[in-house]
């Protein structure tokens, strides 16, 4: 049966065949052949989706248990990739060596059998299987038919499958550009490595929209999709989203389209406090969080965010250079890196507590907002993109502050009339690094403005033009028997 086989077949591309104690430890949340029998049922097709969602987790050993620090699978490392690659982030408070794999990714020493490559293609790989199979599920008549699924709800389940699909081809394509475009869960070890080719980085994005403009056509116009599962994808973040690629592709006009479109939904604004945004008391009751994953204590499996362990451990504070990037009195400093009892307020999602249910917040308002200014900025509107920026600096600077200090007059003043675009760019580039630290945005952003080389070199950092791409994991390439090829300069 399809269905079993495409079970197997998953493993295949998470990486999980290589050795007997990896085939022992299954992917957390994953479906089992008893599930997927030949009389599914609309729990089996709501669990499909559902546990695609599990690969955006920062939960320790949260989709591949057992501690595995040699394959990058203990959490999700968007962190390190981002955060710790653009040199904001220290792998530790006091350097030591520990997972010495993440002091490569800092200084540019890293091999393509460095774990982080290994870690973040298994959990895109396995949200993308996931999804895949969930498509399958749905897309098929009989299985409609046999589970009597209500039109709506299996509409809303394929527009989040879609959406997850487009989201995990995003982050490979930005991360490794020419990947394999895996589109059905395959029948056999044959067909699985017979699709072990890399798509072109066009032809993958071509499906991101693709799949982003099926998810959008099936959504609902409401800000929750599902108001008691409010971490669902919306059609919010579906359209959040295709702005954000057509960013990354420098399609202007469309991102300023997209974002007018958003903004016509009337469901998003910056909150009146910075901190709102991650702050647990308030998830999925503020107005400014598009698209985020929802840790939570108390469940099994466990679906903490894993992350404020490691920070317990040490791990992840802000280099020198990234703290002399805030202005005098900005009260984003604080709530970005945290102090020495709690660290890191922005990922643990308190200033008071050491909670283990802080959201992973992947997109929010202000850093659409924050598209639309550099948009504004290419198109010429300089008045339009100056204005956003300064929105950006009002909700700042008239934000409560973390440790409930005064902000002294004179804070963050608006930036001034320019019509110069180089200027506006530097304001914005400064804007985005100090609003959204330590939110796994900036190497993308360094990468994508040409201006990573000049950045990183500047910092003492060995970054050569081809590290705008990572090594595709050399695992892959392994078990392909060649068939996946390597990026130029590794």
């Amino acid at each position: 049966m399809r269905y079993i086989h495409s079970i197997i077949i998953i493993f295949f591309f998470t990486g999980l065949v290589s050795c007997t104690d990896e085939l022992n430890n299954d992917p957390i949340g994953l479906l089992t052949a008893d599930q997927v029998d030949s009389d599914p049922t609309i729990t089996t097709l709501e669990s499909s989706v559902s546990s695609s969602y599990l690969p955006l987790k920062n939960t320790l050993n949260g989709i591949i248990p057992g501690w595995k620090w040699n394959l990058g699978t203990v959490f999700r490392n968007d962190i390190v990739l981002q955060d710790i690659a653009a040199n904001d982030m220290n792998k530790k408070v006091s350097p030591d060596g520990d997972q010495p794999w993440m002091d490569e990714l800092a200084d540019f020493s890293f091999t393509p059998e460095n774990q982080a490559f290994n870690g973040i293609w298994v959990y895109d790989y396995e949200g993308i299987s996931r999804v895949n199979l969930a498509i399958n599920f749905l897309t098929d008549p009989e299985i409609s038919q046999k589970t009597g699924i209500d039109e709506a709800r299996k509409n809303q389940l394929l527009s989040e499958a879609y959406f997850l699909r487009a989201f995990y081809y995003f982050d490979l394509v930005n991360n490794f550009g020419d990947v394999p475009l895996v589109l059905e869960s395959p029948d056999s070890f044959e067909e699985a490595f017979s699709v072990s080719v890399r798509a072109s980085a066009d032809e993958v994005r071509t499906q991101i929209n693709s799949d982003l403009a099926a998810s959008k056509a099936l959504a609902s116009n409401v800000k929750y999709s599902n108001d008691s599962e409010r971490w669902r994808v919306s059609k919010g973040a579906i359209i959040a989203l295709q702005a954000k690629v057509a960013l990354y592709t420098e399609n202007w006009t469309t991102v300023l389209s997209l974002i007018t479109e958003l903004d016509g939904l009337g469901f998003y604004s910056l909150n009146a406090n910075y901190f709102d945004s991650f702050d647990v008391n308030k998830e999925f009751n503020e107005d400014e969080v598009i698209f985020a994953y929802d840790h939570r204590s108390d469940e099994t499996p466990n679906n903490t965010n894993g992350l404020r362990d490691v920070i317990g451990w040490g791990f992840f504070s802000p280099t020198t250079d990234f703290i002399n990037a805030f202005e005098a009195n900005d009260p984003r400093l604080l709530y970005t890196i945290g102090d020495e009892s709690v660290r890191v307020f922005k990922i643990v999602g308190s200033t008071t507590s050491y909670v283990d249910n802080g959201n992973k917040v992947y997109i929010r308002y202000a850093d659409v907002l924050l598209w639309k200014a550099e948009a504004l900025n290419e198109t010429g509107d300089y008045d339009g993109a100056i204005a956003i920026i300064n929105q950006i600096r009002t909700r700042a600077r008239t934000s409560s502050t973390a440790d409930g200090s005064l902000i002294p007059a004179g804070t963050l003043a608006n930036r001034g009339s320019s019509s110069n675009p180089a200027e506006i760019k530097a304001w914005l580039m400064s804007e985005r690094r100090v609003e959204l630290g330590f939110e796994s945005q900036r190497f993308n952003d360094l990468k994508r403005w040409g201006k990573a080389k000049e950045v990183l070199s500047a910092l003492g950092v060995n970054y050569q033009d081809y590290n705008a791409l990572y090594p595709i994991p050399q695992r892959d390439i392994d078990k392909s028997g060649g068939t996946i090829t390597q990026n130029t300069g590794y």
